[in-house]
């Protein structure tokens, strides 16, 4: 009886060696390694480069203010906004306000009278990405219709061609994922290291 009982028992620890060496070790460095090899950019956060050091992730949305900048949408994320979380900071989220919360209409009409003011349009053509935060705060990325309304105004505050601006607004428009996936997207981050080097 006994004999059984400490038989199972050395089965059972066998067992749990074995799981923890292959579920422990082995799956999470197996799955380390196929990221680095057939993945490495995404698995290191699709890190954005310019001029050989790394300025931010195409993932993570950052804030860019003065009229020579395109900007992204507005975020809720930290006192700051764009607080994606770690070394103390407020982590990422949206206000969770319902679209009928007078606070929200209230901050949707500011906000699209100050971006229609900014870039010279009339309210109607701002679009509605440009008036609402994302639900986490760090959208990386703007629609089409929100960076065109913007490409005369940072045309103007570099000194350089609408149509030199534009055309960088369409070169770093990307499309449906997998062609259905989504909407149409610019990412603010990379269209405004692009812009930097017009002038």
């Amino acid at each position: 009886m006994r004999t059984g009982w400490i038989r199972q028992h050395v089965a059972a620890l066998r067992i749990l060696v074995v799981l923890t060496v292959i579920l422990g070790l082995g799956y999470p460095v197996a799955t380390w390694a196929v990221g680095q090899v057939l993945f490495r950019n995404h698995a290191q956060g699709s890190p954005v480069e310019s001029d050989g050091r790394v300025v931010g992730s195409r993932l993570i949305g950052q804030n860019f203010t003065g009229a020579a900048w395109f900007h992204p949408r507005a975020s809720l994320a930290g006192a700051k906004g764009y607080a994606a979380g770690g070394d103390g900071a407020d982590g990422s989220g949206g206000s969770n306000l319902g679209p009928s919360n007078p606070e929200l209409v209230k901050a949707i009409r500011a906000r699209r009278a100050a971006v229609a003011r900014e870039n010279g349009v009339a309210p109607t053509q701002v679009p509605p990405d440009a008036v609402t935060a994302s639900a986490s705060g760090l959208d990386p990325d703007i629609s089409p219709e929100y960076a065109a309304i913007q490409v005369n105004r940072v045309a103007k505050a570099r000194n350089v061609p609408a149509a030199d601006v534009r055309r960088l607004v369409e070169r770093y428009t990307y499309g449906r994922q997998l062609g259905v996936l989504g909407d149409p997207h610019v990412n603010v981050l990379e269209l405004n290291l692009a812009v930097a080097k017009l002038g």
